[in-house]
């Protein structure tokens, strides 16, 4: 990472690869193919949605938070949580996925 914030809605390149998702990647995309991040979630099986939500949940978990907005709230607030949890999709995308993370300005 550079230092700077990052936008979770960047893109991601990944690489056509075999592997334990290697199916799921050819049905995707072609090799080189850019995705924003959020399409990339929506279209995770179930399970590795649950994956990715159970490692974000411990980071969250800590909080005292009773809906979506006050948790938005909290997160947006607190730029050591925001680290925290890109750490986690960031993680998720390049270790699982190996995905190449693609930064904007």
């Amino acid at each position: 990472m550079n230092g700077d914030s990052v936008d979770i809605r960047e893109s991601v390149l990944i690489p056509n690869r075999g592997g334990a998702f290697g199916g799921l990647l050819g049905a995707w995309m072609t090799s080189g193919q850019f995705r924003p991040v959020p399409q990339i979630l929506l279209e995770l099986p179930p399970a590795e949605q649950q994956k990715l939500y159970d490692e974000a949940v411990v980071i969250l978990r800590r909080l005292d938070w009773t809906d979506i907005a006050q948790l938005t709230a909290l997160v947006m607030g607190n730029a050591s949580l925001q680290q925290k949890l890109t750490a986690v999709l960031i993680n998720y995308l390049s270790k699982e996925l190996r995905a190449e993370i693609q930064y904007g300005e």
